[in-house]
């Protein structure tokens, strides 16, 4: 969005189109406004204006995304992302046409998402640390505590409708640790949903059944058998998580970083 709205000062023709994006890729307060372009709800999460809002959105996806992943898998990432922006926006929302009379103000931005990751990642991981720049090593419990209480005390600053949105997807990451601890992910829908090509391709694998060869087979010795169960761990920990592994995988995986 920043390099249509720099296209715009330069030709102020064409300002009208950074306007109309933003008009329809905002999530937009007022019921009204928000029934007339729903498709907000979405699209709010993957549009920035400004170049240090989405580095900062994105750099903290990035590392907290990677611990999330390292723990639960690749594939709850995405739901998980979508799911805390939704929650963040129906906040947004709420507060606005509940408490402000549905004063119509857009809202754009990532914050929701990536606040629902950081907080899963702490309420999953409260005791796991991390370094950060200029301050050191802090769990990740310290870190969710200060990143909350800053939002809550910027509330007298403004941006009521960001920090509302901010709480919703951290309220959101909570929840869906909580559930996913006692066996229900809320993301499963949209996991089943993203891994259906996947799926689809691997029925269409299974039904093909080449001819028998000729050739005498070869089995395979004891050092590619190592090798495959190794191959086919990593890859079960990189779409599930480490915690997908049963005690005796993560032994036999410990007796093999060992050797």
């Amino acid at each position: 969005m920043g390099i249509v709205y720099l296209i715009g000062k330069i030709a102020p023709s064409t300002g009208f189109i950074s306007l109309f994006i933003a008009d329809n890729l905002s999530i937009h307060s007022n019921v009204f406004a928000f029934l007339r372009k729903p498709w907000g709800l979405i699209t709010y999460m993957f549009t920035h204006f400004e170049f240090l809002h989405i580095l900062f959105n994105m750099l903290n996806l990035y590392w907290f995304g990677n611990i999330f992943r390292s723990f639960l898998g690749n594939q709850r990432v995405l739901p998980l992302y979508l799911l805390g922006g939704i929650a963040g926006g129906v906040a947004y929302l709420l507060v606005y046409n509940l408490i402000f009379g549905g004063a119509n103000v857009p809202m754009i931005g990532a914050s929701a998402s990536v606040m629902a990751i950081l907080i899963a990642c702490a309420t999953k991981l409260p005791n796991y640390e991390i370094g950060l720049l200029l301050i050191g090593t802090i769990r990740l419990k310290w870190l969710a505590i200060i990143v909350i209480i800053l939002d809550l005390v910027s509330l007298t600053q403004g941006n009521i409708g960001g920090i509302t949105a901010h709480m919703g997807g951290a309220l959101f990451g909570f929840i869906y640790i909580q559930f996913l601890n006692n066996g229900t992910d809320l993301g499963q829908p949209l996991i089943w949903l993203f891994n259906r090509p996947a799926r689809t391709a691997t029925a269409r694998r299974r039904s093909f059944k080449p001819k028998k060869s000729p050739l005498k087979l070869v089995k395979p010795g004891m050092e590619e058998n190592k090798q495959l169960r190794l191959d086919q761990l990593l890859d079960k920990i990189n779409d599930n998580g480490i915690e997908s592994l049963s005690p005796e995988e993560r032994a036999w995986l410990k007796k093999m970083s060992q050797e």
